[in-house]
């Protein structure tokens, strides 16, 4: 491997970051734009709601044997990096919403529209959380966006109505509020479980997906203060964690997201291989070095920086539930 890690994008990470994860990060080969290990995540989004050159807003791809099956998030840019990835609508099994703040959310019809000009014809679940305050249940959110009669996009509602020339559009909505874990998905390949986290008044979910004897659990956004969360993810593989504020950050902040020592009691709890850091904002970037070091005073495995396209290949890094290197 050279001496900089390249992601699918070929933009080089920083020497900075290559001694915490050099061992442990193995990213697809440059002239590949997914991810073509049998299980592996992909970055398609590492930032925040702020518009950023280099970080689309939250997303990811779950990848088994070269297809990608799972979308979980679907913020500003993501549906460019989708492409760029080479992902197909086709393949996926699901789309899984941590919460509806724009920069998760906010790209779902675009996706919705590039699959109108797919083949498919099985059901695509979409599942998310339940409602609180200004937020709606991921069923209503849906009818606003494509409802027959009050849609913003009803051009788009024969997902909903079984229209000529589309596949129907399945919500499945999980109490934001539960502390036991739900599974949404159980086939085969994959088998993903979601249960709430804190994200303020913000209604959320953190995901754990399955596969393979790997585990890849997703935190969402969330401030790090439900233990369940911890307990549903033990010993994952993969740990990606919105990384959104320093230390330092006000309480209403602190509300909203963890910080980077609760980020490491957190990884630590729950016993996982590699930390991603993810959902980076110009708040968080600009202290990322003495975040990672503080959070590697309490936790003593891999951390790795998400960049966008980032490919992590599960089948490579390290054998299932083997955490002796922390």
């Amino acid at each position: 491997m050279s001496t900089f890690i390249r992601n699918t994008r070929h933009r080089p990470i920083s020497r900075f970051f290559v001694p915490l994860f050099v061992a442990s990060l193995l990213v697809a080969s440059p002239a590949v734009a997914g991810c073509k290990g049998d299980v592996a995540v992909q970055i398609l989004g590492s930032g925040g709601p702020i518009a950023n050159s280099s970080r689309a807003s939250s997303g990811y791809l779950v990848w088994i044997k070269g297809e990608a099956r799972l979308l979980v998030d679907a913020g500003g840019g993501t549906f460019a990096r989708f492409g760029e990835a080479g992902a197909h609508v086709d393949s996926l099994d699901a789309i899984l919403l941590t919460h509806l703040h724009v920069d998760h959310s906010v790209e779902l019809p675009a996706y919705l529209k590039s699959a109108w000009f797919s083949d498919r014809k099985r059901n695509l679940q979409l599942v998310g959380p339940s409602a609180s305050g200004a937020f709606p249940a991921i069923d209503d959110f849906l009818n606003a966006l494509i409802g027959p009669t009050q849609g913003a996009y009803r051009y788009l509602s024969g997902y909903l109505t079984d229209g000529a020339g589309y596949f129907p559009l399945k919500t499945r909505t999980v109490a934001h509020d539960s502390d036991k874990p739900v599974i949404v998905l159980d086939n085969d390949e994959l088998r993903v479980s979601a249960i709430g986290v804190r994200h303020g008044p913000v209604p959320a979910l953190g995901y754990l997906v399955e596969s393979g004897g790997h585990k890849i659990a997703f935190s969402g956004d969330q401030n790090g203060n439900n233990p369940a969360f911890a307990k549903m993810i033990e010993s994952a593989d993969v740990l990606i964690m919105d990384h959104a504020i320093p230390e330092k950050a006000d309480r209403i902040a602190a509300n909203l997201h963890a910080r980077p020592s609760e980020i490491a009691k957190l990884a630590t709890d729950a016993k996982v291989g590699r930390l991603v850091l993810s959902h980076i904002m110009p708040r968080s970037e600009s202290q990322l070095k003495a975040s990672q070091s503080l959070i590697s005073a309490t936790y003593t495995g891999p951390i790795i920086v998400a960049e966008d396209m980032m490919c992590i290949d599960l089948e490579r890094i390290l054998k299932p539930h083997d955490h002796s290197s922390q």
